[in-house]
């Protein structure tokens, strides 16, 4: 029995095989790849393993493939034996039943129709008596016909995320992964192979992707939570997510229309956002300063960060107690709203102060090991929000902010991992944790809400489907963020990333760019400007308000356009313009003092004959492809926006 699932441009071909022990894959990619003989097939005999250990497979337990990497995992092992198929809503159920085991196991699989991506899960039913512990519980894996594949990821740590690197694998493993309860700042959840088929996981706590060549030359990803997980007498548990993308020419595109599938469609305002100018002191008299000088700027939301609540003096104390510090908090909300901004808040729903009333009347809700004293992580604790009880608090508070004051936007942190977890790693927590993200979608649908942890340690699909935009670091000095950003668009798509425009120096690259290289920087995904507005000069100012009126011009087309991540550069295509920004980071030519050339971008995937820029003049699409969009740098000049439409 085989089954072909249809995408926009590419096919995904699975099959049973005769003896009905497991499903395998035969072919993947451009519509038609299936009609032939499969790349994946195994010719010849299976010495020293098991026919498992040597086969396309889909999806196997331990039992069955006890050499090479099994996606199932339980003390006992497990048989798989076909048990039927079944097709509705658009997804494919193969299930397949080990009555000794008393498992049921269902192989899902969701095509979606106008992207090149395959959403894949498993869907694990206890048929036994018995609780039935899962020790491993994989959500996917797939074989391709590569042999030595080139394996490109996203590496870091704090203040240094997104860092793309790259390896070929001639032989052996490769895994990346996190145990911190978040994806984390380490690696991110998403793996490409020869930038043709890539690998996206919709967790938003502890995970795993790996990669093995086999011996025959087949690569096999696998992609997951990490366990244990308990599954009751009954009780069916499903997987995460795992979205599988295939292109022929570069994954990230393919990658950003599907965020742009799953987001919703609000348009994401220039933010000003206070932390850098006043830190943990918030006094409204300075923030009326900052939201008049904002509103002036030309910016559409101000947002109080960390410090505007009850004992938040510094890092030590408040979280848990998220009730205003000042009285008059309401009267000011209305007073930045008067401006003609939009107001939002900063909150860290699932931590707690130690001197914390919240923590002195439930110390019970904090994970802790019984006899021992919880560890502190930045001076505070992380509330077990798998309980019923925490998760009714965060949703009472949170419902009482956003009914108190006229609140449109909540950037909500986290700025401690995991420690202290009985049980069950991390799963009940995370699913609390997208619960209350679907209720304050539901219940306050104006409320755009930011995802961030530590900066960009929570940036999962699961987390991206469920905000409206997300913090990739909180590194905002210029040529740091630079390749932060641009390692993160080849995850995600530019309306889901927040970016400042600071006076922050770089923590790694620390050579001073101009207020323009920081603006068109930050112009890349979502504008917002964290500096201390107070102390830019009026000339600044005036040219802040230009810029981002600028921004205002092209949101639309960086937002929802077609991206080419360029050399120094990103392209974004769209119905009717054309956006190039580029940046300068290199040594300059000389130029006047000696001869030399302009630098040259070259764009992709033009479609006219001719563009003409913002200044009237005309470049040939032949031109802009082949020789380049022509920049001038200089020591006052290091970046620019260039505007073409077609001519």
């Amino acid at each position: 029995m085989t089954w072909t699932l249809r995408m926009a441009t590419t096919s995904y071909t699975v099959a049973v095989e005769p003896g009905g022990r497991w499903a395998e894959l035969v072919a993947w990619g451009p519509h038609g790849v299936e009609a032939g003989p499969s790349p994946l097939k195994n010719l010849g005999e299976i010495h020293f393993i098991t026919e498992a250990d040597a086969a396309p497979v889909e999806y196997v337990p331990r039992g069955q493939r006890p050499f090479t990497g099994a996606d199932l995992e339980l003390a006992g092992d497990s048989w798989f034996t076909f048990d039927g198929a079944a097709e509705s809503d658009g997804v494919l159920r193969l299930a397949f039943v080990d009555e000794i085991a008393g498992l049921r196991t269902v192989l899902c699989y969701r095509p979606e129709s106008t992207v090149d991506v395959l959403s894949r899960w498993v869907e694990v039913t206890n048929t036994s008596g018995r609780p039935l512990r899962l020790d491993r519980i994989g959500s996917a894996g797939v074989c391709l016909p590569v042999r030595g594949p080139r394996l490109s990821f996203l590496h870091g740590e704090w203040a240094r995320e997104f860092q793309l690197d790259h390896v070929d694998l001639p032989a052996g493993g490769f895994r990346i992964g996190s145990s911190y309860g978040v994806p984390g700042h380490n690696y991110a959840p998403w793996l490409s192979v020869d930038d043709t088929w890539g690998v996206s996981l919709a967790w938003s706590g502890s995970w795993e992707i790996t990669a093995e060549v086999k011996p025959s030359g087949l690569t096999r990803l696998r992609a997951g939570m990490l366990g244990p997980v308990v599954v009751e007498p009954g009780e069916t548990f499903t997987t995460p997510e795992v979205a599988l993308a295939c292109s022929t020419d570069g994954l990230a595109r393919v990658w950003h229309a599907y965020d742009r599938l799953r987001s919703r469609p609000v348009r994401k305002p220039v933010l000003y956002n206070s932390w850098e100018a006043t830190g943990f002191d918030v006094s409204l008299p300075e923030q009326r300063e900052l939201a008049t000088i904002a509103a002036d700027l030309g910016a559409e939301l101000f947002v109080v960060d960390d410090g505007w609540f009850t004992g938040r003096h510094d890092d030590t104390g408040g979280l848990g107690d998220w009730y205003p510090e000042s009285p008059d908090f309401g009267a000011f909300v209305e007073d930045v709203r008067a401006m003609g901004l939009e107001f939002g808040l900063w909150v860290e729903p699932e931590c707690v102060s130690p001197k914390s009333k919240l923590h002195a009347e439930h110390p019970d809700w904090v994970y802790r090991t019984e006899g021992r004293e919880p560890t502190l992580i930045r001076n505070q604790l992380l509330l077990n929000l798998g309980l019923p009880e925490v998760y009714e608090f965060v949703i009472s508070t949170l419902d009482r902010l956003l009914t108190g004051c006229r609140i449109s936007y909540l950037k909500w942190d986290l700025n401690r991992p995991a420690t202290e977890r009985p049980g069950e790693l991390d799963n009940a927590h995370v699913r609390n944790y997208w619960r209350v993200l679907d209720h304050l979608r539901a219940r306050h649908p104006h409320v755009l809400v930011e995802g961030c942890a530590g900066g960009g340690g929570r940036t999962d699909l699961a987390t991206t489907g469920r905000v409206d935009v997300v913090w990739p670091s909180d590194n905002t000095g210029p040529l740091d963020r630079l390749k932060i950003q641009r390692g993160f668009l080849h995850m995600h798509a530019p309306h889901l990333m927040s970016s400042w425009v600071t006076d922050a120096p770089g923590m790694f690259d620390a050579r001073p760019r101009s207020l323009k290289f920081r603006f068109v920087l930050a112009m890349a995904g979502v504008l917002g400007i964290g500096a201390d507005v107070r102390h830019w000069s009026q000339d600044e100012r005036e040219e802040a308000a230009v810029l981002i009126k600028r921004y205002k011009g092209i949101r639309d087309v960086v937002h929802h356009g077609e991206v080419h991540l360029l050399n120094d550069a990103i392209q974004y295509s769209g119905t009717d313009r054309v956006v190039v920004l580029a940046w300068h980071t290199g040594s300059l030519t000389g130029v006047p003092v000696v001869p030399g050339q302009s630098s040259r971008v070259r764009l992709k995937g033009l479609t006219a004959q001719s563009y003409v820029d913002e200044n009237g003049d005309v470049y040939s699409g032949a031109h802009l492809t082949h020789v380049g969009l022509p920049f001038d740098w200089s020591r006052t000049n290091d970046a620019d926006m260039v505007v073409l439409r077609p001519y």
